[in-house]
C-alpha cells in the first residue's frame, strides 16, 4: 500500500472534525444566501431598479451576509452574534434586495442563521486513555 492510502482517511477524519467543531452548514447557506441576493441584482431584469441609498443597501445586505457566514465557519465563538445579524439582515433583504432574491436568498440566510443560533458546541470530554496492561512476567508467581 501507498503512503497516500493511509493519509486520505486521516485527512478526511480531520476534516470531520474540523467541521463539526463550528455552525459549517449554517455558515455556507447564510453565504449562498447573500451570493445568491448578489446574482439577482446583476440580473438582466429591466423591471427591478434600485437608485440612491437603497441602491447602495441593495448590495451592502448582501455582502455583509456573505462576511456573516464566512465568520460563522470562521470563529464559531461569535456564533450568536453572526447568526443574530444574518436573521436580521434576511429579513432586511426582503426590502432591499428584489424581494430577498426572490425569496431564494432570503430563505437561505433565514435558515442558515436558525441553525447557526441552534448550534452548540460539543461540551462530551474525550474518552480518557486506557491504562497499559501490565505484562504478565511482571505478575508476582502465586
Amino acid at each position: 500500500m501507498t503512503a497516500g492510502a493511509h493519509a486520505a482517511p486521516a485527512a478526511r477524519a480531520r476534516w470531520r472534525h474540523w467541521r463539526r467543531a463550528r455552525p459549517f452548514t449554517a455558515g455556507v447557506l447564510v453565504a449562498l444566501g447573500g451570493v445568491e441576493m448578489l446574482v439577482t441584482l446583476r440580473a438582466p431584469l429591466g423591471v427591478l431598479l434600485h437608485v440612491g441609498p437603497q441602491g447602495l443597501a441593495a448590495y451592502l445586505v448582501p455582502a455583509v451576509l456573505v462576511l456573516c457566514g464566512v465568520l460563522l465557519v470562521a470563529t464559531p465563538q461569535q456564533r450568536v452574534f453572526y447568526a443574530l445579524l444574518s436573521l436580521l439582515l434576511g429579513l432586511a433583504s426582503w426590502l432591499t434586495s428584489n424581494l430577498g432574491g426572490f425569496l431564494i436568498g432570503m430563505l437561505l440566510a433565514l435558515v442558515g442563521g436558525a441553525l447557526a443560533f441552534a448550534w452548540t458546541p460539543d461540551k462530551r470530554p474525550a474518552p480518557a486513555p486506557a491504562a497499559p496492561e501490565p505484562a504478565d512476567d511482571a505478575l508476582p508467581a502465586g
